[in-house]
């Protein structure tokens, strides 16, 4: 059977290309330094709030460094990320004692509200969600992070009331 690759029909927006002149600095401070690879995709990440493909081929050139190498390091951390994320990140717990606490229902209720699945950001860029394996606060179990700041003892009803207010307070 033959697939045909359906066009999206949605043209690259330019304004998303990164300016790879940022990362001069970096590759030069790190440049021909053993064991540079982490701090560079680390720079990298910092720069753009993830490690857009042109980043990845420009210091692959620059350094030598096999885009297999790159690309193996970066799919192997969770620290490291391939595609945009919002300005605030939630982070919902999925750890034992969120779970039997009905952490699935802060997510579900977070999705609705904000039209996204686990994973996704929102359209405006400002909200990530990510479901994540423990935040170390068993005793405020149901528990989300968003940016720096945790939640605890939480319902679906609240974590969207709290999301909500966080976007009115940027918004003012």
């Amino acid at each position: 059977m033959r697939i045909t690759r359906i066009q999206s029909g949605k043209k690259p927006n330019l304004v998303d290309e990164p300016d790879l002149s940022l990362l001069d600095p970096l590759i030069a401070s790190q440049k021909g330094k053993k064991g540079s690879l982490i701090p560079l995709l680390q720079g990298t990440q910092e720069i753009y709030g993830y490690i857009p493909r042109a980043a990845f081929e420009k210091v692959s050139y620059e350094t030598g460094i096999p885009l297999s190498n790159m690309f193996g390091v970066v799919t192997f951390y969770a620290q490291f990320r391939l595609h945009p994320v919002g300005k605030m990140i939630i982070k919902v717990c999925h750890g034992t004692a969120c779970h039997v606490q009905q952490a699935r229902e802060i997510s579900e209720s977070l999705e609705e509200a904000l039209k996204i699945k686990d994973g996704e950001t929102t359209e405006d860029r400002f909200f990530t969600l990510e479901s994540v394996a423990c935040l170390g606060c068993c005793s405020l179990a149901p528990v989300m992070m968003v940016g720096d700041q945790t939640y605890g003892k939480l319902t679906g009803n609240e974590a969207v009331k709290i999301v909500k207010n966080i976007k009115l307070a940027e918004n003012n």
